[in-house]
């Protein structure tokens, strides 16, 4: 009979699907496929339509380990990252959600030094298009969101590991990718 009830259930739940959990929740209580989804569509920075494939979702850190200092004020209560590569393996991203505490709470402090922004820290993945990923990678980066109850960051770079040089010529095209990624994982945890 058990059995029956939850089948019976998870068949209603297609047809009748359950509240939406409030916004403020949902970094705890969504799949982490549903936070991070393994593939999100854009452009490349020639114009192209390109997929941001899914390379590896970090564990829960502190702010102040998952995003650069001059990016975290007090009220960040966790961060969540991920990374992403083109599909053409050539550019790779690191997303970072900072978890606000409070409505207000402005996190970012908007603090550049040449091209790159202070962000969050990029993650690396073994075995993959990201796995030369660091913070000597980093290229540029965006924000999105008004900071309640998230705010959204990512750093972009190249995939085959070269360091940033300053007056690199795809810094201002990168950073379309940044804002496009930042901007669409915003906009998918908040609707």
């Amino acid at each position: 009979m058990y059995q029956l009830s939850v089948v019976l259930l998870s068949i209603l739940s297609v047809f009748w699907p359950q509240a939406d959990v409030p916004v403020p929740e949902r970094w705890h209580t969504w799949p982490v496929a549903r936070i991070f989804p393994s593939v999100v569509p854009g452009l490349s920075p020639s114009g192209a339509r390109v997929t941001y494939v899914l390379a590896g979702v970090a564990p829960e850190a502190p702010c102040r380990v998952a995003f650069q200092p001059a990016a975290v004020r007090p009220g960040c209560l966790t961060a969540l990252r991920a990374t992403y590569a083109d599909s053409t393996r050539t550019y790779v991203a690191t997303v970072g959600i900072a978890v606000l505490g409070a409505p207000g709470t402005a996190m970012y402090r908007g603090t550049y030094r040449g091209t790159r922004p202070a962000t969050v820290r990029p993650v690396a993945f073994p075995g993959g298009p990201a796995e030369r990923f660091g913070r000597r990678q980093y290229v540029t980066g965006a924000v999105a969101g008004t900071g309640e109850p998230y705010l959204v960051a990512t750093a972009v770079g190249y995939a085959d590991g070269r360091a940033y040089r300053p007056g690199d010529r795809a810094a201002p095209r990168l950073r379309g990718v940044a804002r496009q990624l930042a901007e669409a994982l915003y906009r998918a945890l908040t609707r």
